[in-house]
C-alpha cells in the first residue's frame, strides 16, 4: 500500500463507539419523553385500580350506589370517611366527575382504589370549610356495597308513563 492510499483511508476508529452512545442518547429520550407523556396523562385521568372484582353491570349515570369509602389527600390525611356511619347512598350523576368517571367502571361487591386528579375533583374551588385544600388530587378506597339501577330516574318520577293507543 502506497502512502497516497494511506492518506485517502478513513479513520473507523471509534466510530462503533459513537453510534451505540448515540443510539443510547435517542433511546434515553424517547424514555424521558414517554415519562413525562405519562406524567401530564397521570394528571388529567381518574385512575381506578380494582382490588376485588364486582359482579353484574357497570354502573351507569342513572343509578344509585351504596358505598363504603375513605377519602384521603395525596399526603394522606383522611378528610373523609363512611367508616361508622355504614354505606352511603349516592347518585353517580351527583357526584365530582372524577367520582362519577371512577364509579362507571365498578360493578357491586367490587373494592377499588382511586386517584382522582385536581382538576376532575374540587379544582382551584373546594367547598368552602372543606378539609380538601385547592388544587387537590383525592385518593379513595371504595366498595360498592349495592347498586340500585336507575335511582335517579325513580327520584325524579321515572320516565312518562305512555298512554295505551286505542
Amino acid at each position: 500500500m502506497s502512502v497516497a492510499e494511506a492518506a485517502h483511508r478513513p479513520d473507523h476508529r471509534g466510530r462503533g463507539a459513537a453510534l451505540w452512545i448515540g443510539f443510547l442518547l435517542v433511546i434515553a429520550a424517547g424514555i424521558g419523553l414517554a415519562w413525562l407523556g405519562a406524567h401530564s396523562v397521570r394528571q388529567r385521568t381518574v385512575q381506578v385500580e380494582t382490588v376485588k372484582t364486582g359482579a353484574g353491570p357497570t354502573i351507569h349515570s342513572e343509578d344509585g350506589v351504596l358505598v363504603e369509602y375513605e377519602g384521603r389527600l395525596s399526603d394522606g390525611k383522611v378528610f373523609d370517611s363512611s367508616a361508622g356511619k355504614g354505606p352511603v347512598p349516592l347518585l353517580a350523576n351527583q357526584v365530582i366527575p372524577g367520582f362519577a368517571e371512577a364509579l362507571s367502571r365498578m360493578q357491586e361487591g367490587g373494592q377499588y382504589k382511586v386517584h382522582i386528579p385536581s382538576k376532575l375533583a374540587y379544582g382551584a374551588s373546594p367547598p368552602p370549610g372543606a378539609p380538601i385544600p385547592p388544587n387537590a388530587d383525592l385518593d379513595y378506597d371504595v366498595t360498592v356495597v349495592k347498586v340500585v339501577p336507575n335511582a335517579a330516574l325513580m327520584q325524579q318520577g321515572g320516565p312518562p308513563q305512555q298512554q295505551p293507543q286505542g
